[in-house]
């Protein structure tokens, strides 16, 4: 969902020029996927666009070409800590912390409530763009 509503909002911004956004697993259970239809339903009553999206286990190049490294949780730092060592450790950030939170966002794998995963998603989303267009 973040891939969608980072580019929603970019979009919006009129700031689709200055940056490209993708969004890749660390894990590969998910792997060849598409977006998963309940996150496809709440993306679709909130008015944000997607597209075909095949899940992937995110490449070392990707990590390096990367300006941020957006995680959701601990858990994603840590699986990528596993994989990549610290190599990647500057430019990591949970995205909560753009909102001055130290949480995971609500994860809907677990919990089935997609509508709270969105919804700190979105205030993410919203507050990393604010903190990136600033500069």
């Amino acid at each position: 969902m973040a891939e969608y509503i980072m580019k929603d909002l970019v979009r919006k911004a009129g700031a689709e020029d200055e940056f490209e956004i993708t969004s890749a697993g660390v894990s590969s259970e998910e792997e060849g996927n598409d977006i998963y239809p309940p996150a496809k339903r709440v993306l679709a009553q909130h008015g944000i666009p997607f597209g075909r999206h095949r899940a992937h286990l995110v490449r070392e190049e990707e990590m390096k070409n990367a300006d941020h490294i957006i995680v959701m949780d601990r858990w994603n730092i840590r699986n990528l800590g596993y994989r990549y060592g610290n190599r990647y450790n500057n430019k990591t950030e949970m995205l909560l912390s753009y909102c001055g939170e130290d949480e995971d966002v609500s994860d809907p794998w677990w919990t089935r409530d997609f509508e709270t995963a969105y919804s700190d998603i979105y205030r993410g989303c919203e507050a990393m763009l604010a903190f990136l267009l600033e500069r």
